[in-house]
Formats: structure tokens, sequence, C-alpha cells
């Protein structure tokens, strides 16, 4: 019993002994909980410097917008922003004064093809530039009879000329660790090897010599330093922003890891990776001694996908929320972020003085011409913007780097302008084309600029294939005043065509002939003055000789059995024509409004022509181009041109029939039927196009045309009757560096058949 008695007293003692245990562990909790609640231990110590240090990564970058947005709206205090390439673009501008979620809308606008490479807006370039740009794919310098690779793809001066319009409001900031919120970024002296701190000077100069990719941008030159992206040695300045007195670090890390073997299928890829080596190296310390590290899931991107940006930035916002806790112990504003200055660019300012520094050959009045500039006169942002693009479009300068300086007069500046000219005079260029009249076809180019003055170009094409052909021209360019141009250009084809472009009535019923298989060769030669009303209106004036040359296998002559001669002619004309484009893109446009007028006066024929007379041919294309939707957009087009005087020579007549966009004489293009099918001495075409960019750079189109062809359709009025022809087409494109890949099929009810039209390339 004794026993029993015993071992229950013992196991009530245990059972007090474990609550006793439990209540004395509870209050325990419970009063360091209290505690903790009332003084929770300060992480960082008085008083708080935040640094925020973003890396470089390309498109990946825009993760940095993200995180920004998640800092802006917990309202953290920022006191120093240190970035490199992406990071100082981002960077920047937030230090700068735009929040995160303006970045955010600022991003998305932006086109970053263009923005990237030199593709300037067509409206940049003179009408000349344009013909040359357009068709041409590659382009190489070529000094001392060697071909050489361009020093990068791009020249950053689309870059430069968009920092330089973000940052405007701070323009009188030269020392960065006065903006807003202090800020430097890194970059990298390519002669040494060296890491530059720049924070100091032009702030969109320095931030786009931080992100001179090398290859990709062509190298910055600040203080006589050859700069390129300072990712090279610094991708991550931790260390230089604690030296700045920083004692807690935000770090946000958009660098690529080590890519496995299955990745590494590439000379680039490989190259990208032994230039990881270093930089990944030094991360493993450098993020330890990151306070705050920040690394978005970004592995489904790379440096250039710059079209995911909207999802990039998500990812940013997705790892900041992560370290909401670690965010919210920092600092922050009393009541919002404090911004003194204007966050939007002037819509225009003041321009007291011009100042430029750097050229050489050329003039102060060349530079200001084609800036458009006029000293102590108000301009818009945009138009000075446009001024840029005009001068760089001459490609007669590598650099053109700019700031204002404020004067005493409010919202007035003083443009202070470093030019870096082009000591590169002769190109080679080259094309591919292929069509379905001229076939196929390799461009081989040859241009020299300042051949005998310094504002002249010579350029020779040589266009080998199917039909050999050549163009040469030499072009003295005075701008607003009086150009001067020579041009000289033969073309040649075989073609199976209409025979009343060719035959009498008579002769043709004589011969029974719907269609003759012809061999046509133009050389036509050209001298002109050529003057420009704004930067789209040309007005040119000349003289042209015409020798055409037209044959026959299919008629024969009467007096030998040899191919029958339709044309073997010298003509002598005057002619004047008048062309103003605002186009936005020559082969899809979604914007912009085109003309061409052109008046020829034939006034002397050959012997071969015996009975020519004097005749005149007057045409005219009108077109206007305008977007529906963001995808979606309309082009109509309409052309006409009549004869007047003789009527006997009929091969410079209209004719029109196929597919093209470079044809000579008064050919033109008309869907549904095939080239050279419908002839006349006069017409009126109507075209209405549908394009509709199925993904970037594809586009499927749709178009109908109408026309009224003939022998004097105006002096009848059949002109203004229902069309007697029409054609439809359905077409699919894109765009490559080659050009348009083009297919389209045509249909013409008046014939109940079918054509396939092909294209590839620019047309040349």
């Amino acid at each position: 019993m004794d026993s029993a008695r015993d071992l229950k007293h013992l196991r009530k003692k245990k059972h007090l002994m474990k609550k006793n245990i439990s209540i004395v562990v509870l209050t325990l909790f419970i009063s360091l909980a209290m505690n903790g609640q009332d003084t929770i231990p300060r992480k960082y110590e008085s008083p708080v410097k935040v640094g925020l240090v973003l890396s470089g990564g390309g498109a990946k970058g825009f993760a940095h917008i993200g995180v920004l947005k998640v800092i802006d709206s917990l309202n953290i205090k920022i006191d120093y922003i240190a970035g490199t390439s992406m990071g100082a673009i981002v960077g920047s501008l937030y230090a700068s004064g735009y929040s995160g979620k303006q970045l955010d809308s600022i991003f998305r606008a932006l086109n970053f093809d263009d923005v990237i490479s030199d593709n300037l807006p067509r409206a940049a370039k003179t009408f000349y530039e344009r013909d040359n740009s357009e068709k041409y794919a590659v382009t190489l310098p070529f000094t001392n009879f060697k071909v050489n690779l361009p020093s990068a793809l791009s020249r950053g001066q689309n870059v430069f000329n968009l920092l330089s319009k973000l940052t405007l409001h701070v323009t009188d900031v030269p020392d960065f660790a006065k903006l807003p919120i202090p800020f430097f970024c890194v970059a990298t002296n390519v002669e040494t090897g060296k890491a530059i701190l720049l924070d100091k000077g032009n702030l969109a100069q320095a931030v786009t010599a931080s992100g001179a990719f090398p290859s990709l941008f062509q190298p910055v030159i600040i203080n006589d330093q050859v700069l390129i992206d300072g990712g090279v040695i610094n991708n991550y300045p931790i260390d230089e922003l604690k030296a700045k007195g920083m004692n807690v670090i935000i770090g946000v890390d958009v660098q690529d890891g080590l890519a496995t073997r299955k990745d590494l299928n590439s000379a680039p890829s490989i190259l990208l990776q032994i230039n990881n080596y270093k930089t990944i190296s030094d991360m493993i310390e450098k993020a330890e001694n990151t306070d705050i590290y920040i690394k978005p899931d970004i592995t489904d991107y790379t440096v250039v996908s710059f079209s995911e940006g909207k999802k990039i930035i998500e990812s940013g916002e997705k790892a900041a929320l992560v370290e909401v806790a670690e965010l919210n112990q920092l600092p922050k504003y009393k009541t919002s972020r404090e911004v003194a200055l204007d966050l939007v660019s002037k819509d225009s300012i003041t321009i007291n003085e011009v100042i430029i520094h750097g050229n050489d050959r050329y003039t102060r009045a060349y530079i200001l011409g084609k800036l458009k500039l006029i000293e102590n006169a108000k301009v818009s942002y945009a138009d000075f913007n446009r001024g840029v693009n005009n001068l760089v479009a001459t490609n007669n300068f590598t650099t053109f780097y700019y700031e204002f300086e404020k004067t005493n007069r409010p919202d007035t500046f003083d443009l202070v302008a470093t030019v870096k000219e082009s000591n590169i005079t002769s190109f080679l260029k080259f094309g591919l084309h292929y069509d379905d009249l001229y076939k196929s076809a390799a461009l081989v180019n040859f241009t020299k600029k300042r051949a005998l003055l310094d504002d002249d170009v010579v350029s020779l094409d040589l266009i080998l294939g199917d039909q050999v052909r050549y163009n040469f021209e030499y072009y003295i360019d005075k701008g607003f005043y009086w150009s001067i141009g020579l041009r000289s250009r033969f073309n040649q084809f075989s073609r199976n065509v209409n025979p009343k472009l060719f035959l009498s009535d008579y002769e043709q019923s004589l011969e029974g002939l719907n269609k003759i298989d012809i061999e046509l060769q133009d050389q036509t030669n050209q001298f002109y003055l050529q003057t420009l009303f704004r930067k789209d209106f040309a007005f040119s004036v000349g003289g042209e000789h015409k020798r055409l040359k037209i044959k026959s296998e299919t008629v024969i002559s009467n007096a030998q059995d040899e191919q029958r001669f339709f044309e073997n002619t010298d003509y002598l004309s005057v002619f004047g024509t008048l062309r103003f484009d605002t186009y936005d893109n020559k082969y899809y446009p979604k914007d912009g409004v085109y003309f061409s007028g052109d008046f020829h006066l034939y006034f002397h024929a050959s012997h071969f022509n015996e009975d020519f007379n004097e005749f005149s041919i007057a045409k005219a294309d009108i077109g206007y181009a305008f977007g529906i939707t963001n995808k979606l957009s309309a082009n109509i087009f309409t052309q006409g041109g009549f004869k007047i005087g003789d009527t006997n020579t009929q091969s410079l007549d209209f004719a029109l029939g196929g597919y093209g966009n470079n044809f000579i004489n008064n050919f033109s293009s008309f869907y549904g039927y095939d080239y050279v099918s419908l002839t006349g001495d006069s017409f009126v075409k109507g075209v209405l196009s549908m394009d509709y960019e199925l993904f970037k750079k594809h586009h499927v189109t749709i178009a109908a045309n109408y026309s009224n062809i003939g022998y004097g359709i105006f002096e009848s009025g059949s002109w203004f009757s229902w069309p007697d022809y029409s054609g439809y087409a359905l077409g699919y494109g894109l765009e490559t560096f080659l050009g348009p890949l083009e297919v389209k099929y045509t249909y013409s009810p008046e014939r109940k058949k079918s054509m396939w039209f092909f294209n590839l390339g620019f047309w040349f």
C-alpha cells in the first residue's frame, strides 16, 4: 500500500513540476515577446545612409524598374545611387527625379530597335540619303584598298539623344552628387583596362559611356579617355558606393550566371561565358557584402529581350516584394519622395548662342543649317531632336554630343556642341534582290565622300545577275541652296509584253499577236539642280539624254531575216520634278504623305525616229498613309498621267502591270496583270492597301487597285467613268536586313486569272 501511495505521490509531483516548467517557459516567452515589441534591436547603425547599386544586364535591367516601384510604394529614402550599363541608365533617371512608375511608362513606350540601332527616322534624311539607306543591306568602310569592319554596329547617338531629352530638366547640374538623389556610374577605359568612376560632367554622355557595350556601341570619349561599358570591369560598384559613406546597401543583381554546356553552342555564347568568369567570381563576395540583396528570376531572358520588358519589370517587383520586411526597416521620407525639379522635359527652349567644337572641314553654317537652328530663337525640343537626326544622318560625323548651359535669362540656354568628323570617306555596300521582272541580282556599290569638294559624294552601283545594270551619281549637297547632281543609269530586261506599246493597230492586226517578246535597254543621263523647301520638299530642274533600244525576235523585219528594232533612238528633254515625302517607311508606311510630280518635254530625237514631233509627258503620284489601330494601317495611293503632242512615239507611253517598286520610264505596277499589259498615252489609277502587322516586322497585306488607261481618255472624259480594269492582292511580307521578303497572290476579275509575284530584298 505504501509503495502504491509513494508512486501516486511521485506522479503528482512530476505533474506539478511539468506544469510549473510550462508556466515558466510560457511566461518567459511572453516576456520576451512583449520586450521585443518595445525594444526591437536596431539592425543598422545610426545614422543610416542607404545606397542603391544597380548592375548591368542589358534588357534584363528592366527588372530594376520593378524594384524601384516597390521601393517607391514603401516610401524608402535612398541617399545615393550607383549603376553600371543598364543600371546606370535606370539609376540616372531615378536619381534625376523620375519615379519607378514613370520609368515603367517611359520604357514600355520605347521602340528599342530604333533606340539601339542607327536607324534614324526616315524624315531625318535627305532624299538622296533615303535612297541610299533603302537599298543596301551591308555597308563597310573601305580605306587604303582594304575592307574594314565598322568599330561597332551602332554609334549610340539615339541612346544619347533619348537620355538628353529625358534629363533636360537637370542639364544645369554638372555635379551628379547634387542631383535630387546623388548618383555616379562606372565605365571602362578601353586603353588601360581600368574602371572609371563618372560623377561629374554631362549626365547623358556619362551614362551613354557606361552602357557602351563593346561591338554594339562605339566607345565614348570623355576627358580624352576612350570609354566603354563599365560592366567589362565592374558591373556592381558596391565598394565605390560604400566609399561615399553608405552603410546600408540595397543591391539589384540582373547579371547572368555561368551557362551550362547545352547553352554554350555558339561563339558569342562562349565569349560571353569567358567574360562572365571574373564578374561572377567577384559577385560572390559582393553579394555577401550587400545588406539587402535582390536577385530577380530572369533566367528565361537575355540581354536583348527588350520585347519582354513588361514581364522583366514584373520579375523585379516579385523579387523586391520578398524583401519587404527588410526594406521596411529602412528610413522613409516623412511625407513622400521630395523632388524639387520638374520631371517633364520642357516643350520648347530658347537657344541664345550656339557654340560648336571639333568641326574642321564642315563649317559652322553647314552644321547650323542641318540642325535648322537660329540663334536667339525658341525651338521645340522635338524639332531640335529632329535637327540632330538631320545632322547625324549625313554620316559626316561619328558623334555629336551637346549640352545646354543656362544663361542669365529664364528658360534661355547656350547650346554647347562637340562634333567628331568622320575620317572614313570610302565605303563598299552590298545588296541582294530578286523580283519577277529583273530576276536575281547582286548589288555592289562604291561610295566616296569628299571626292572633289567637302560636301560632295560619288556613288557607283554595279548590278550583276540576270540583267546587268548600273547607276552612277555625283551629288554636291548644298542643303537649302541649289544642290548639283549628275546621274547616269542603265537598265535592261526581257519580257513578253503587250505589243500595243510598240506596234500600231494596223501592224498588230497584220502580225496577229497578243504578246511579243522584247529586249529593252534604257540608258538615261541627267544633269539637274535641286533645292529643298523644308526637309521633305524637293524641287529639281534639269536636262536629260535618253538612249532607248527595244528589239524583238518575235516580229521579223521585212527587209532582212533579223531581229526587229522598235526603238534605237537618242532622246533629249528638259524636266522638272517636285517631291514631298513624309512616309515613315518606304515599304510599309503607317503614317505620312507622299507626292511626286514629274514633267518632261522631249524636244529632239535621233534619226531612227523619223516621224518624231515634240511632245510632253506629265504624271503625278499621291499617297496618304495612316494608322487605324496599333497594328492595322491603311495607305491610299493614286496615280495619273497624260501625254501632250506627238502620238507617233509610243515607246515612252504609260504601261501598267506586275508588281515593282523601282520601275523606269512610265511603267507602273498593277495587281492582277502581268508587266506591261495595259498601255496608253494617259491613265488614272487608285490603290487601297491595308497592312496588318501580325508580329513585329511580319505583315499581312490586302490591296485593291483600279484603273482607266488608254489613248486620249482625258479628252474623251472616259477617265472619270467606272474603272475598266481592276485587280486584287493578298500578300505576306517580312522585313529583313536584306530588305522586304514578299509574296503576293493577285487576281483580276476581267481576266478571271490569278498571278503570283515574289520579291526579296531592297529594290534597286
